[in-house]
């Protein structure tokens, strides 16, 4: 998976769910792990009141934990049994006997956000996309799909959490996870490449006369530029889409996600500015321009 919780390797609380936690311990677990990612999205939690905080805090370090078991070196048979426990261990949650930290950090949440069972298995399903072979230049419409399940499913349960779903706040949630995830894809592609992945879809592969799947040789293909521009532009049309929807949404319950919208957007200009010839010179969103969002976005005018 990428970005949404791509960053650190933490310590999958999965060999430790016998051991009991408090809800404070649990509490100061999902924490931890959202602090120690040292993620964008922590700029983003930063504004929410303490019991919505909270609550992002124990969304991010599931889907942290899962991306850990998705992306770690156990042997796909391993991995798909972990994910099938996490799978079992939502359940847990909402019958009230959760055993995993950022699980019982889970629990309450769920009652005070009515957070979707479904969406947290969502996120599963698309972690299991990434395990074996993985996703190597998928069709468009599985691309929707994964992209749907590991970042559209984050943002419903995230602006539930925000307590601002109403109006066309879902709609608006599922375009802007898919145009993060599209643009985590470009910034990421030498990453996925080093480990077998390709998530540049067949059919724009195709279009632009490339021929092969293996990911270093598409990297390599000068006709990537092309394909990087197309999705590109596919990233571009769905945070438009996500503006529209926002304008029917309760802004200002959604300015952490409309800071993290402007920051992605920041990041998608930087990446065409730098062009698709030199992929290992990173991109990111220096930190006075990450205050100047949050300041601009979350803390004062949401009207822009």
């Amino acid at each position: 998976m990428h970005g949404l919780s791509r960053t650190v390797s933490m310590r999958n609380p999965i060999d430790d769910h016998g051991r009991a936690s408090s809800g404070d311990d649990a509490k100061a677990h999902a924490r931890t792990v959202t602090v120690a990612s040292g993620s964008s999205f922590y700029w983003a939690m930063r504004l929410l009141p303490l019991a919505r905080r909270e609550a992002m805090f124990a969304i991010y370090a599931f889907c942290r934990e899962v991306d850990d078991i998705a992306d770690g070196d156990d042997p796909p048979d391993t991995k798909l049994a972990k994910l099938a426990e996490w799978r079992t261990e939502i359940d847990r949650v909402y019958d009230g006997s959760p055993t995993f930290p950022t699980a019982r950090a889970l629990v309450d949440p769920v009652r005070d956000h009515d957070l979707g069972r479904a969406d947290f298995h969502a996120v599963i399903d698309g972690m299991e996309m990434d395990v074996g072979v993985g996703i190597v230049a998928p069709t468009m419409k599985e691309l929707e799909i994964y992209c749907r399940r590991v970042a559209g499913a984050v943002g419903l349960l995230s602006i539930r959490a925000f307590g601002g779903a109403s109006g066309r706040a879902e709609e608006f949630a599922v375009e802007l996870g898919i145009a993060l995830q599209l643009t985590n894809i470009l910034r990421d592609l030498m990453q996925d490449a080093a480990i077998g992945r390709l998530y540049l879809p067949r059919e724009l592969l195709e279009a632009h006369g490339i021929a092969t799947t293996e990911p270093r040789r598409v990297l390599a293909d000068p006709r990537l530029p092309d394909v990087c521009n197309d999705i590109a532009a596919l990233a571009r049309r769905r945070f438009d889409a996500a503006q529209s929807a926002l304008r029917e949404s309760p802004a200002k319950a959604l300015r952490p996600a409309v800071v993290m919208m402007r920051h992605y957007q920041r990041i998608l200009e930087q990446l065409e500015a730098r062009g698709w010839r030199n992929l290992d010179r990173e991109v990111s969103v220096p930190t006075p321009i990450k205050i100047w969002i949050a300041l601009r976005y979350g803390l004062i005018s949401m009207e822009a």
